[in-house]
Parts: structure tokens; C-alpha cells; sequence
């Protein structure tokens, strides 16, 4: 199992909100994709109607991939069965502008879905440069102790 990270820019709306969201989260990617060994892929869309399974056609070099062997695949996959034909979060997608805004509890935007799938605390957190980090080095984001937070804040999904 992979995760596919786009960077690349499409014509038309498509490419211009790839930009804004590379733009405001600072970073390369505009959305991600989890890729299952047998070639399926899976993710949220807000083009195709929220989550779902595709088969992507990953050869045109707008893409970079992280190998996931440590994660769980059929845990994975069967996240995305359950939640498939959910709708696109796009108002959580929004509260990486403002984080008073927040989503559905049954909608995902693309990284909340990856994060989801892959057994991440808090998957609405995760905008795909985010999670990009998280899985290339886990490291840097291993868990801490309630106490050196203080409470504990709980998310929207």
C-alpha cells in the first residue's frame, strides 16, 4: 500500500483551488490518494462526489509517493467500504482558513479520509502537506502525554 500526494495544476477551477491550497498551506500538495497493492485507489473528492474508489492513472509525474508497509491494508480498505459514497468535506476543508469552522461528522475531505483509513487520532487535522509529513516521518509527530498538553481538544469527525 501507497500514498500518492498531487502536485501538479489542472485547467480551469480545478487548478486554481490546487493553487490556493498549496498557496495557504504552504506546502506542495493539493490532495492525496491512497493506493491498495491490487492498484485501486482510494480518497475524498469534492469532484467526484466525496469518497470513493478510482483507478488513477498515477504516470504523468504530478505525483509523489510514500510507501505505507507498516500500515494496516485491509484495516484500511475496510474504512473505505464503510464510508464510501460519503459526501466531500468541504466545510472542514475551510477550517484550515478558520479553524473556528469545522466539518460534518460524516463528510472527509481527502487527508481526513487517508488519516481516518490509516488509524490517525484526529483525522480532520490532517491537510494533505500535513499528512505527508506525519507518514514521511512519524517520528516527528509520535504521541505525548495528555499532561503536557493539558485537556485534551476534541474535533468535529
Amino acid at each position: 500500500m501507497r500514498a500518492a500526494f498531487y502536485k501538479g495544476t489542472r485547467p480551469g477551477v480545478a487548478g486554481l483551488y490546487s493553487r490556493a491550497v498549496r498557496f495557504l498551506m504552504a506546502g506542495p500538495y493539493s490532495h492525496c490518494e491512497l493506493i491498495f497493492s491490487d492498484g485501486l485507489s482510494a480518497s475524498s473528492s469534492f469532484e467526484d462526489g466525496g469518497v470513493r474508489f478510482k483507478r488513477i492513472d498515477f504516470t504523468d509525474g504530478n505525483w509523489d509517493f510514500l510507501d505505507l508497509s507498516g500500515f494496516d491494508e485491509a484495516r484500511a480498505r475496510r474504512w473505505f467500504l464503510q464510508h464510501e459514497g460519503a459526501p466531500y468535506d468541504l466545510l472542514g476543508n475551510l477550517g484550515f482558513l478558520w479553524r473556528p469552522i469545522t466539518g460534518a461528522g460524516n463528510d472527509w475531505f481527502c487527508s481526513e479520509a487517508l488519516a481516518a483509513a490509516l488509524g490517525f487520532i484526529d483525522p480532520w487535522r490532517f491537510e494533505p502537506n500535513v499528512l505527508y509529513a506525519a507518514l514521511k516521518d512519524p517520528a516527528r509527530f509520535r504521541h505525548q502525554p495528555a499532561e503536557v498538553y493539558g485537556t485534551s481538544h476534541s474535533g468535529a469527525n
